[in-house]
């Protein structure tokens, strides 16, 4: 499997201003010496040693990952602004056939839809997976009027598109992949799924507040998450954030750290980043996380990471 990310960000797209990009450059000039200026080659090096958050940026667009099994077939999980992203720089599928697979019908995962290029093309087919029963209609009344203009997008993708119903415990065949749904915890629902081919899982939980149930191992559904290769997870607060929006539907970075000890997972990726922290901030939080592991999940050998768009996971 191939996983590539557009969109890491939740609840509302967030792009860099004037003072983030400031605050990266006095950051950076702030380090540099003499020695750093001397030869194209010194200046490379120290761009490269630079903390993430001033070297890049984690991203500020809403939930969209690339997924291509074996197969090359391309998959694309939640449509949020990185979907277009994607359309504009992604790879294309040679035979132009697209499926998707969307988490719930919340604003972020869906608004990427009616700027995706491709469904534009008659050319193209466009199968759409989701336990819901209403994505159609959805989508439908996202591309018209008022919220577009009249003879919007929508009469011109509908043919394009073709809706299938995914249900919890009944895995699917696809791609030579087998996948599953489970409902999380969160306002409304949502799915995460599972991804496994050639012995290796992939695990997709976006927007899930974790409770104390989905910790116990004496329920079986739980054994959905037990040794996950890669694990992208909800962890969009931080503690005290968390504590003061319960019942949001979103989980800290601590217990995603639990969690993920719990179930043996080997990387666990926070995911659906708070539109209120910067860089630095998620940085901040990538560190905590790794420190929490440390001291509160001994014996835990699961390694995080801080979702980044342009990453690339090869299982």
């Amino acid at each position: 499997m191939f996983i590539h990310f557009w969109g890491v960000r939740g609840s509302l797209p967030k792009p860099l201003n004037n003072e983030n990009v400031q605050a990266k450059l006095t950051a950076a000039i702030a380090r540099m010496t003499p020695k750093d200026l001397e030869s194209a080659e010194s200046k490379m090096k120290f761009i490269s040693s630079l903390p993430d958050w001033i070297y890049g940026t984690y991203g500020g667009n809403t939930p969209c990952i690339e997924l291509r099994p074996k197969s090359g077939e391309v998959i694309l999980l939640d449509c949020g602004t990185g979907l277009r992203d994607y359309a504009m720089y992604g790879k294309q599928p040679e035979d132009r056939h697209y499926t998707i697979f969307l988490s719930h019908l919340h604003w972020d995962h869906i608004q990427g839809f009616p700027f995706f290029g491709p469904s534009f093309n008659p050319a193209v087919t466009i199968d759409i997976y989701s336990p819901f029963d209403d994505v159609e209609e959805s989508l439908e009344k996202q591309s018209s009027t008022p919220f577009f203009p009249p003879n919007g997008c929508w009469e011109s993708v509908k043919n394009q598109c073709h809706f299938h119903k995914v249900e919890e415990g009944v895995p699917l065949e696809l791609y030579g992949m087998k996948i599953e749904c489970l409902k999380m915890f969160h306002p409304g629902d949502s799915y995460s799924y599972s991804f496994q081919e050639n012995h290796k899982k992939f695990i997709y939980c976006t927007d899930a507040e974790l409770q104390p149930s989905d910790f116990d191992k004496s329920i079986e559904r739980n054994f959905y998450f037990q040794d996950a290769d890669v694990l992208v997870l909800d962890s969009q607060y931080t503690n005290p954030e968390a504590a003061r929006k319960v019942n949001w539907g979103h989980s800290s970075f601590s217990r995603a750290v639990e969690f993920a000890s719990i179930w043996n997972v080997s990387d666990l990726y926070f995911f659906h980043h708070e539109p209120a922290y910067d860089d630095k901030k998620l940085d901040s939080i990538l560190s905590a996380g790794i420190n929490y592991q440390k001291y509160n999940a001994k014996g835990s050998e699961v390694k995080i990471h801080m979702s980044r768009e342009g990453q690339e996971i090869v299982l």
